[in-house]
């Protein structure tokens, strides 16, 4: 498979949709992340251009769950339990640790939720 950022966004469309188990890695998180913004903002633009105001939060609706389910599998990398999300509901301090949280490199080796999906038995 080639390492476009588009092949990580597909991956948590298509196969990860509503998984809420193992682990997800920087890269996976990251490349979903980019893509959904790349998305809303040419929506925005679209609903500028055109005095729409709908897609966007068709957008959202669409892809909540799968934001949702990958961003638990990233704190399952680092080795903290998905319900740390929530943490981003305190205003300012909660939104900067759960950044920390996505930012930091995943823990080496297995962990209670699976192995390190950056190993080679993980793929």
């Amino acid at each position: 498979m080639n390492n476009n950022f588009t092949k990580w966004f597909l991956i948590c469309i298509r196969h990860k949709y509503a998984d809420f188990n193992g682990r997800a890695r920087r890269k996976e998180y990251w490349m979903f992340v980019l893509v959904y913004l790349i998305l809303a903002c040419i929506l925005g633009l679209i609903e500028g251009f055109f005095g729409i105001s709908f897609l966007s939060f068709i957008l959202m609706l669409l892809l909540i769950v799968p934001s949702i389910a990958v961003g638990v599998r990233r704190l399952h990398d680092v080795g903290k339990s998905g319900w740390w999300l929530l943490i981003g509901l305190i205003p300012i301090i909660g939104g900067l640790y759960l950044l920390y949280l996505m930012i930091k490199d995943g823990q080496p080796g297995t962990n209670q939720w699976g192995f390190n999906p950056k190993t080679e038995n993980a793929v």
